[in-house]
């Protein structure tokens, strides 16, 4: 851990069993740097450097047109433009949430020295994770609205739905991420369980279809709370309608009473970290 990092985190500061609730605003630059610093290691020594960013929502639009071609040939319904770039609008937030949560689920375990020796609300390591994640999405979701601008994809009022349904998305991420890092803390075959949940949730999330045509069966893919959220951006985007607001109120309810559980969570059993970790 470089110095800076460890000058930010104030190590003067005696560890503290039970840190006051209103303390985390005093560590924003903590949260910068250890944020800038997970972006770097992702990149530093990667051959690919930001393809990776974008790769994997191609392998996923990749799939999803295997899946759209098989759906197609079922029902002998032609494919369209709007059902491929539906898959590629909900691929790339699905590879945000996928690696959000894969890295804030690892954020304590690799980060046991500033866990161990020094103070700072540890919720920061998984927070940084979530947001060095934004980075990956950013890189990704920029080539994506170049294919739309060259695809001639026309705006609409409903765009402004955009930046609720992205602090959804980060929410509903972050939530997760904390709860996974502190469950991965005490039980270490946690991180196993996510990589099984991650590989296999794209089945029961609306990435590959739209809820609309597998019937009254659809609505199941919206009970997962990302899936209004993917829904939604694809509505708004592709469909250029306004997403369906109970369920949009549906992800926003487990966004924040989701963040919320798993920070007291979090809170609850953050002074047991220095002795399981």
């Amino acid at each position: 851990m470089s110095d800076s990092v460890l000058a930010a985190a104030d190590i003067q500061t005696p560890i503290q069993r039970h840190p006051p609730a209103d303390d985390f605003s005093q560590y924003k630059e903590l949260l910068f740097m250890l944020t800038w610093r997970d972006i770097k290691i992702r990149y530093k020594q990667s051959v690919m450097g930001f393809a990776w960013a974008v790769l994997m929502p191609i392998l996923i639009v990749g799939s999803g047109l295997i899946v759209t071609i098989a759906f197609s040939t079922i029902s002998r319904k032609p494919i369209n433009q709007a059902d491929i770039l539906s898959v590629a609008i909900k691929a790339v937030p699905w590879a945000f949430f996928v690696g959000a949560i894969r890295f804030a689920t690892n954020s304590l375990i690799m980060n046991r020295e500033l866990v161990t020796k020094i103070y700072f609300p540890r919720q920061i390591l998984p927070l940084a994770s979530v947001l060095a994640s934004l980075f990956d999405f950013a890189v990704a979701a920029t080539v994506l609205v170049l294919v739309c601008l060259g695809l001639r994809i026309g705006g609409s009022i409903y765009l402004l739905w955009l930046p609720v349904l992205l602090v959804l998305l980060i929410l509903i991420s972050a939530s997760i991420g904390i709860l996974f890092a502190c469950a991965n803390l005490f039980f270490r075959d946690v991180k196993y369980l996510v990589e099984v949940l991650l590989t296999y949730g794209i089945f029961f999330t609306p990435v590959f279809y739209s809820p609309h045509t597998l019937g009254k069966w659809g609505n199941l893919l919206l009970l997962n709370p990302v899936g209004p959220v993917l829904q939604g951006l694809s509505d708004v985007i592709v469909l250029r309608q306004s997403p369906s607001l109970p369920w949009v109120a549906y992800s926003a309810v487990w966004a924040i009473l989701g963040f919320i559980a798993s920070w007291k969570i979090f809170q609850a059993a953050e002074p047991l970290f220095a002795e399981s970790i």
